[in-house]
């Protein structure tokens, strides 16, 4: 674990080490502590894994930025975002958003602005790995995605 608001990393993650981690720093400070834990699905039995690419350096640089857009629009006390890159399989931990607050919408409202972001415009690439042993096509944000990203603009 890190003091620092994002992390991209390849190895796994412990939610629940992450989530004590900001609470414990900020203990007695906060009323509210949102977590999101986006997983890897098998879409079906369909998916073997699920590729994940980014650049490294300017994909941390970015989602601090959009951290720091959070941070601007609601009064958050704490935030950490972690996201796998590399292969990952069906069931483990893509994505973790933690946000705290003194109230739970501000927390709320920012960890969704935050998995908005995640899901449409943060710069990862993401490649099926399919169950014939074939690679599948590049995956992009859905229409739904998009259209929940929208709210915040």
């Amino acid at each position: 674990m890190t003091t620092s608001p994002v992390s991209i990393q390849s190895a796994p993650f412990d939610t629940a080490a992450e989530i004590a981690a900001l609470s414990d720093a900020l203990h007695g400070r906060v009323g509210a502590i949102v977590t999101f834990s986006g997983l890897c699905r098998d879409e079906g039995g369909r998916l073997t894994a699920l590729e994940l690419e980014h650049y490294p350096g300017m994909a941390e640089a970015e989602i601090g930025r959009v951290v720091e857009e959070a941070r601007a629009r609601w009064p958050l006390d704490g935030v950490r975002v972690v996201h796998r890159h590399g292969l990952v399989t069906p069931g483990d931990g893509i994505v973790l958003v933690v946000t705290a607050s003194s109230h739970r919408i501000a927390a709320f409202e920012a960890a969704s602005f935050l998995m908005d972001y995640l899901k449409t415009r943060a710069p990862f690439w993401k490649r099926e790995h399919l169950a014939d042993g074939t690679t599948g096509g590049w995956v992009e944000a859905t229409r739904a995605d998009d259209d929940a990203a929208g709210r915040w603009a």
